[in-house]
Formats: structure tokens, sequence, C-alpha cells
């Protein structure tokens, strides 16, 4: 099978799933915390799944991720004024 065939079938699949989780909507109720992660889930795997389709599509396979260029110049240390040291608490205040 191609990708696109292989792409195809799970987009079906999906179509499936949402039609279930449709029904099991209409007989449990949408307003459970379960039937809503399950519908989130879906909703994810279909966001995914079109993820795959568009990087399916680029000539070469999957795209090249963006570069993030980090300075090397030092953070402003304001940043840093009202934080905790991680692991050792506030500065003014001693441990129980």
């Amino acid at each position: 099978m191609s990708v696109q065939d292989d792409l195809t079938s799970v987009q079906r699949c999906l179509d499936d799933l949402s039609r279930s989780v449709g029904r099991l909507e209409q007989q449990l109720g949408s307003g459970g915390l379960d039937i809503r992660r399950v519908r989130a889930d879906a909703d994810h795997l279909r966001e995914s799944v079109a993820l795959l389709r568009e990087a399916a599509a680029i000539p070469g396979g999957m795209r090249k991720p963006e570069l993030v260029t980090i300075p090397d110049t030092p953070y402003d240390p304001s940043l840093w004024v009202d934080t905790d040291d991680e692991g050792l608490g506030a500065r003014d205040r001693r441990a129980p």
C-alpha cells in the first residue's frame, strides 16, 4: 500500500470512530469526564492524521524542523527576581 492509501484507510477508521463516539454521547450523555476525554482523544487523532497528510504531501517526506537561534548574551537578571531557587524554597522562609 502507498502512504496515501494508508492515510485514507486511517481517515476512514477515524470517521467510524467519530460516529461511534457520537452514538455513545447520545446514549451516555456528553457531560461526563470519560466521554469528553474520548471525544478529545478522537479529535486529537484527527488533527495528528491531518498533520501526517500535510507532511506526506511535501516531496522528500517529512518537513525539516524550524531552527531556533538562542543568543549567547546573558539573560536580564530582573527576570529572576521573584523566583525561588528550585528545590531550596524561598529565600526569606525557613523549612518547618
